[in-house]
């Protein structure tokens, strides 16, 4: 016996219909996004305090030994003192945990951005982002805009330097890996070969000792190694941005980590409230002006 006309019909549209689910169902749906610059406000993957960090319940943070002022003081980044000290806190309040729920760690500055699975929920030591750093790690969205600086002996030959042509014939020094030694190598181009040291500490001591003519650091390091450190050294000047964008320090993260559209969520909130802007003028109202070497 065949079926009517009309129940066939009925039968065949139920069969396309749930041929067409089961499609749609399988079909590669679009991914979501979880890179840096997510804009969202975080779904349950971001709940705070809940986080899929490296230990329950605790934030790891990261930074190299000995921590420099002015970003850390007294050698003491859970004290809460000192610029990037001051952030990481931040971040973690936003992210939902308290001071008692933050563990500090030591890595030194160059592995922090090498290749390889991290120890650390974030790492916080003046890392600047960059596309070839981004090849192995992850960055939040950046919580400084920095610039580069010379710093010379008061009575050296760098100390009159008006330009960049004044540095080229020069001994210049810079740590390792750094966007200071960048800077030197890309932009001043030198006529002799720089010296690379894997400490900032070293490179202050070749500058007191007149080992080099200058070394290069962020600015605001500079400011801090002049007023307190080599006090009979100055700064020259700062370099103007390379590019479009300004220079920034990031968070460094595990490449791919489902923590970084959370911790890039933090650190837009906290630029947007005017948090960063507060712990900025606090730590580092010193960092102004300097001149620029063209």
């Amino acid at each position: 016996m065949h079926p009517a006309p009309g129940a066939l019909r009925r039968a065949v549209a139920a069969v396309t219909i749930g041929l067409l689910a089961t499609a749609v169902g399988c079909a590669p749906q679009p991914d979501e996004k979880t890179s840096g610059g997510s804009s969202s406000s975080g779904g349950p993957a971001c709940a705070k305090g809940e986080l899929a960090t490296r230990t329950s319940g605790r934030l790891t943070i990261a930074t190299d030994e000995p921590a420099y002022e002015p970003w850390f003081k007294d050698d003491k980044p859970a004290n809460g003192e000192g610029f990037e000290s001051a952030v990481a806190y931040a971040v973690a309040r936003r992210l939902g945990y308290d001071k008692g729920s933050v563990v500090w760690q030591s890595v030194p500055f160059n592995k922090a951005f090498a290749p390889g699975v991290k120890t650390f929920d974030f790492d916080i030591n003046q890392v600047s982002i960059s596309a070839e750093r981004e090849k192995a790690v992850d960055f939040s969205s950046g919580y400084y805009d920095v610039r580069q600086a010379v710093i010379a002996l008061k009575d050296g030959k760098a100390a009159k330097a008006a330009g960049i042509a004044d540095l080229k014939g020069l001994k210049l020094g810079a740590q390792v890996g750094t966007t200071s030694l960048d800077y030197i190598t890309n932009v001043v181009k030198p006529s002799r070969q720089p010296a690379v040291y894997s400490k900032n500490d070293q490179a202050k001591s070749a500058l007191r000792n007149g080992q080099v003519d200058a070394i290069v650091v962020d600015l605001p390091t500079a400011f801090y190694i002049t007023s307190a450190e080599v006090t009979n050294a100055k700064i020259v000047g700062q370099f103007e941005n390379q590019g479009d964008a300004p220079e920034q320090f990031g968070l460094v993260l595990d490449k791919g980590s489902a923590l970084t559209p959370c911790v890039t969520n933090a650190v837009n909130a906290l630029r947007k409230d005017g948090t960063l802007a507060k712990i900025e003028q606090r730590w580092l109202s010193d960092a102004v002006d300097a001149p620029v070497l063209k």
